[in-house]
């Protein structure tokens, strides 16, 4: 395959692919990690959002605001693009879950790749492919049942939010767009993510697990998130869901015992699941289930995770 933008040379000499890539969520968690490393290995950026960071714009990188639904620009930017990374969607856990947020978390996510897609179908040289992100909320609350990308979804909200996300995206596939699917699990980060709002409590002795602490936390350093992004941008014979998942999941009790440990600080103030019912509402209910998730399909493409301890996946980030 032949991409638009040529190649460059590493330090070590090995030939790499450079692309013109468009990127929505480009200034979120997952999204301004990405940027940053697709940036530095000379690929040419086209950046999506609604607050596009003005005076933020450097060769090879420009930001362009973007309304799904709206034409402009950034449905223009698709043409002659090698690939689209779609990391667009409200944040899950920003506030409790009226109707209306519920409805945003929805459309955030369904309708603006269903833009994607009708751009894609419009645009006359069409990207070579869509990798469009996902959660694994897809396969509802499991208990202590091992999930590869081959299990079923569930039936929940957010597996129901998921479901209909996947299926948007699928449809790129119609206009011979490779199209991967991220099922992402739970990321961690200095100071964002889920660590963003754990770690505190434990640094003022109040840190422990919600509820029972048995669910399963479907753990992923963010290192290996935007690696395995790239890994699969690279690799041309790749298509469908991935779980972006370290290979070695674990409880919540052993991962609030893993944050304890990086910042010398017990494990020990239980949340009860009543009290957290009482704070959050249903989002409760994803708080305190959980799903095994294993990443069966970046193995068995060959991806080597950085960090498949818990432990040192936490400590790496020096809390």
């Amino acid at each position: 395959m032949t991409y638009a933008a040529g190649a460059v040379k590493y330090p070590a000499g090995e030939e790499v692919l450079r692309m013109n890539l468009v990127i929505t969520g480009a200034s979120g968690f997952i999204g301004s990690n990405l940027v940053e490393s697709l940036w530095k290995e000379s690929h040419t950026l086209k950046l999506l959002s609604r607050k596009p960071l003005i005076g933020a714009n450097a060769p090879r990188k420009e930001w362009m605001y973007w309304e799904p639904g709206v034409p402009g620009e950034w449905g223009r930017s698709i043409n002659g693009a090698d690939g689209i990374i779609h990391l667009a969607g409200e944040p899950i856990a920003a506030k409790r879950w009226s109707a209306a947020q519920k409805e945003k978390i929805s459309a955030s996510r369904i309708e603006t790749t269903k833009a994607l897609v009708d751009a894609i179908g419009k645009a006359k040289s069409k990207p070579k492919f869509l990798i469009s992100s996902s959660a694994v909320g897809y396969y509802g609350p499991h208990g202590d049942e091992t999930l590869t990308e081959e299990s079923a979804p569930g039936s929940d909200y957010l597996a129901r939010v998921c479901v209909d996300w996947e299926t948007e995206a699928k449809k790129a596939e119609a206009h011979g767009v490779r199209v991967v699917l991220l099922r992402t699990g739970i990321v961690l980060a200095k100071g964002q993510g889920a660590l963003a709002k754990m770690v505190p409590p434990f640094k003022f002795f109040f840190g422990g697990p919600l509820g029972s602490g048995k669910q399963w936390m479907p753990w992923i350093h963010i290192e290996d998130v935007v690696g395995l992004i790239i890994f699969l941008m690279e690799q041309e014979e790749d298509r469908g869901a991935f779980n972006v998942t370290a290979p070695n999941p674990v409880t919540m009790e052993d991962f609030c015992k893993a944050i304890g440990a990086a910042v010398n600080r017990p494990s020990w103030a239980n949340v009860p699941a009543s009290m957290l019912s009482l704070l959050v509402g249903e989002m409760a209910d994803m708080l305190l289930s959980g799903q095994r998730a294993m990443p069966q399909a970046a193995l068995r493409s060959g991806y080597e995770f950085k960090f498949r301890n818990v432990r040192e996946a936490i400590e790496s980030l020096e809390l």
